[in-house]
Parts: C-alpha cells; structure tokens; sequence
C-alpha cells in the first residue's frame, strides 16, 4: 500500500506517520511538508511543497496511491469564520479535488472533530466549517471518504503538539489519561489508536462513513 500523509509534523500526523513506518503493509509514505523535517525512513519520502492552495506543479508525484492521511488543522480560537474557512475547507478541498482526479481508487480519510455540525448550519463556528468540509469531500470522486472525529487524543511515544498551550496542557493531563480511560472511555484516545484505526480503514474501509472516538479505539490495533 502506497499512502499520503498531509500534515505529519502536527501531533495527529505525526502518530499517523509513527504507525505507517511501523505497519509492513505499508511499503511507501509521501509526506507532503512545507520545509523538511529531521525523520528519515527508507519507506519515507517527503515533497517539499510551499503553496498548499495549489499543486499544479507537482500533480505528477502524487498519482497512484491508495489513501491519504489528512491530518492538517488549525485551532479556530481567535479566527474569523472567513479566515478558518479558508485554511479550513479551502485548503483541504484544494488537495482532495487534486487527489481524486488523479487516484481514483483512493481512500480518503480526513481528521475532523468531535462536534463536527453536518447541516453547516449550527451556533459553532468551527464545527459548522467542518461539517461543509466533510460534505464537500464525500462528493468527490474517491472509491471512499472516512471522516474521523477524535475528541481527547493523548500523544504516546513521546509526540508533542507544536502548540505551546496545548504542549502544557497535556503535560498536565498526560498523569490524568489512566482515569480519564477508565472513566469515559467514549471520549479519549491517543495518537497511537488514530494511526492505527486509520490505517486499519484504508485496508478494509468501515461500517461508517463518521468514526467517532469510540469507533477509532474499536478499530485500532487489538481492540
């Protein structure tokens, strides 16, 4: 299986990526990057790509895959609707459209939310972009699209979010996530079950088009 991973120096992407280098049906991963990172694999190739809104000029190497990983985001705190709209549904449609024209057979799966509003027309301003972006993707021509909705995600194996705050809050929590699991285990996971479940959906594809927390945790690996 050959796999496109946007976004795998956020924490999402980077538990996506941990897990494809580590599955042997994986035998290639193009990682499509702004600037070059320090991870190195043989199964590895990043694409060095600065305009994400356009990929006319590399169309050619992104063509005979089988899944994309879509783990790009941004935090909607402080945005405008038309700002978080832009780097939101925007972006993601500008690679999706690309991608479908050329990998017909390609599953698609992208990282929304727990929330995510699929009338677009809810109180939640990011909720409401995402469910226009999650709607948008399942009219394009793939052989199918997975929405995954994550609530909680705890990062294992020493990933860090590149997010200051978010760096200190799950230094807090990291102590916490034991309780929390036992507690409400509907409502977490961690980057290591996401990879897992993700990869497990490009392979064999899921009873649903929406995965829920507890329908990543279900899928990952040994659930």
């Amino acid at each position: 299986m050959k796999v496109i991973i946007f976004g795998a120096t956020g924490m999402v992407g980077q538990g996506v990526l941990r897990e494809c280098l580590l599955d042997s049906a994986i035998e290639h991963i193009l990682s499509i990057v702004r600037s070059p990172s320090r991870q190195q694999h043989p199964k590895l190739q990043e694409l060095i790509h600065q305009d994400f809104f356009n990929y006319s000029n590399i169309e050619g190497d992104l063509t005979g895959y089988d899944a994309c990983f879509f783990c790009l985001g941004v935090s909607s705190i402080g945005m405008k609707e038309e700002a978080y709209q832009h780097i939101t549904y925007d972006l993601t449609l500008a690679a999706a459209s690309t991608l479908s024209s050329h990998n017909p057979h390609m599953i698609f799966i992208y990282v929304s939310g727990t929330g995510t509003d699929s009338s677009e027309r809810g109180p939640i301003m990011w909720a409401r972009v995402k469910g226009k972006t999650e709607n948008a993707l399942f009219k394009l021509p793939f052989k199918a699209a997975y929405m995954f909705r994550p609530g909680f995600i705890q990062p294992m194996h020493g990933i860090k979010s590149k997010i200051q705050l978010y760096r200190i809050m799950y230094s807090f929590i990291a102590p916490l996530y034991p309780l929390l699991k036992a507690l409400a285990p509907k409502f977490v996971t961690t980057t290591e079950q996401v990879g897992q479940a993700m990869i497990k959906v490009a392979k064999q594809g899921a009873d649903k088009k929406f995965l829920e927390n507890q329908d990543i945790n279900r899928l990952s690996i040994g659930k």
